[in-house]
């Protein structure tokens, strides 16, 4: 492992995309989070795992397909799902491929909870994310931070 002494210190620009990097990765979510939560029994994290079933095959993944896709440790998706079950949303069944593994499955009503949701996180992300990128090139944005986290 390098020790400090031979690893080159951040010069500042590096520190400061690495500092507004993090603040952006914080507050985008909590933002979002609470737009969601106002209007919505459902947070951005929640509308996010509701998003990645709706767009897999037969509207089921794997929980740790769900967790990387989302971002999120098993143990975290599995409290996400938790929350989700409950309410009816998702359903969780055995992977009949692998005994040991679980699937996250969109229920009906989450369908129908994702389409009410839509239009919140929608307006919620052009209100906080869009209007800050103008003028921007959205695509080559997206490339740098594909390169970052990568799918």
């Amino acid at each position: 492992m390098p020790t400090p002494t031979t690893i080159e210190p951040l010069n500042q620009h590096e520190e400061a995309f690495l500092r507004v990097l993090g603040r952006v990765m914080t507050r985008l979510p909590r933002v979002v989070d609470a737009d969601m939560l106002q209007e919505q029994p459902i947070t951005g994290g929640e509308y996010m795992v509701l998003v990645h079933l709706s767009e897999a095959p037969d509207n089921h993944l794997r929980m740790s397909e769900v967790a990387q896709a989302c971002g999120l440790s098993l143990s975290g998706m599995t409290r996400v799902v938790n929350r989700l079950e409950s309410r009816s949303l998702v359903l969780r069944q055995k992977c009949p491929e692998d005994g040991r593994a679980w699937l996250a499955v969109l229920t009906s009503s989450g369908w129908t909870q994702l389409k009410q949701a839509w239009p919140t996180n929608l307006a919620s992300v052009r209100r906080h994310l869009f209007p800050r990128l103008e003028g921007c090139d959205i695509v080559a944005a997206t490339r740098v931070l594909e390169r970052i986290a990568p799918m």
